[in-house]
């Protein structure tokens, strides 16, 4: 295996669930279960080293959850294990933390072990904005964690907005944009508010028309897009906009199809050709549960399908010549026909190969669907 690898660590420990979200997170733990989680994350890693074919990695990133609760030792154990097993030469390291925590010193110590990028979760500049997403920080608390970071010596900060809140209009995600880059942002994820059935947030909001439609999602999406670019940022993934040098080396790994290890209740990986996953069982991983493969119809696993679904959610799409370079021909005419009948607005089909257009980015799945499946209707 020649491609750097990424791995991904999943902490799925938090103070308290967002009434929103729909990953694999719980509120018990105390030091004991944290040092058992950890020890169990270590294992994996190991015994990850020795069945995969030979493999190196560059990225390391900790997800949650809230990945800071582990602790500056015990996150350390892991960063130092995951270099002794995959080298981590040159690495981008990240770690996902909320604001309003006390992260200062947790920081320090990720830094000294070589952690060097920071995924600061401040959804929103308006303090009532983010009372309506069951946040517990204030904007206040957003820059505060951004200054810790700096003075920790941390300089890659990425951070999160959210789009499509109740009572959100342009000017709010003109102005959350802004105050990210004025905290020192290189990277941001905007992303639209799901709903997502079982959270509280299904229970408040279906039935309503609380929260904006279809067609003011799109402005507020758009209008995201527009007010990310004016402040420099480039948009490089449905989702992710970054100043030039400064994209999310992680992520990029999985919309590439490059391998990437999962490790942790809730994590899933692709390595050797396979998807595989651990459940989201917190007590079945700390005593030494395997991951188990995904169940996949269509695409099939590292099928040419596949590779074209995932590159679909990059600005710069499906290129002919990386696709000739991964699959020993050229991208099948059937695909090119079918992205050539596409409106033009919503997908680009040229010799370079085949884009989705910003605004055909709302409608990537049936978009992606439609050119890579028989008879879809979009």
């Amino acid at each position: 295996m020649d491609e750097l690898a990424g791995i991904y660590i999943h902490v799925p420990f938090c103070r308290g669930k967002c009434p929103y979200c729909d990953f694999y997170s719980v509120a018990r733990w105390d030091d004991s279960v944290l040092d058992r989680y950890v020890a169990a994350v270590v294992s994996a890693l190991e015994r990850g080293r020795e069945c995969y074919s030979p493999i190196a990695a560059d990225t390391l990133y900790f997800g949650g959850g809230t990945p800071t609760l582990l602790g500056g030792r015990r996150i350390a154990r892991i960063i130092e294990a995951a270099r002794r097993l995959y080298g981590l030469d040159g690495a981008e390291i990240t770690i996902e933390a909320n604001p309003g925590d006390d992260s200062a010193e947790l920081l320090r110590k990720f830094a000294a072990t070589g952690g060097n990028r920071l995924s600061v979760g401040m959804q929103s500049h308006d303090d009532i904005m983010l009372r309506r997403l069951g946040r517990r920080h204030s904007h206040a608390d957003s820059l505060e964690l951004c200054r810790d970071a700096r003075a920790a010596g941390i300089e890659n900060i990425s951070v999160d907005i959210m789009l499509g809140l109740e009572g959100q209009g342009l000017a709010d995600v003109a102005n959350s944009i802004a105050a990210a880059e004025q905290a020192g942002a290189a990277h941001l994820s905007a992303y639209l508010l799901k709903v997502e059935e079982g959270t509280p947030f299904f229970d408040r909001y279906t039935g309503t028309e609380l929260l904006p439609d279809d067609d003011v999602q799109s402005e507020l999406y758009l209008g995201a897009c527009n007010a990310a670019e004016q402040l420099g940022f480039s948009q490089y993934e449905i989702s992710n906009f970054a100043i030039p040098g400064m994209e999310g080396r992680h992520n990029i790994k999985y919309w590439y199809a490059v391998p990437t290890i999962g490790v942790g209740a809730s994590s899933h990986s692709f390595v050797d050709g396979r998807r595989m996953y651990y459940p989201r069982d917190l007590d079945g991983f700390m005593e030494g549960m395997e991951p188990v493969d995904e169940e996949y119809v269509f695409p099939a696993v590292g099928s040419p399908e596949e590779y074209i679904m995932l590159r679909l959610r990059l600005c710069n799409g499906v290129d002919e010549a990386e696709f000739a370079a991964r699959f020993g021909k050229v991208i099948p005419d059937e695909y090119r026909r079918r992205a050539a009948a596409l409106p033009p607005a919503l997908v680009q089909c040229d010799s370079r190969g085949i884009r989705l257009t910003r605004e055909g980015f709302l409608l990537s799945n049936p978009l992606t669907a439609r050119i890579i499946l028989k008879n879809t209707e979009i």
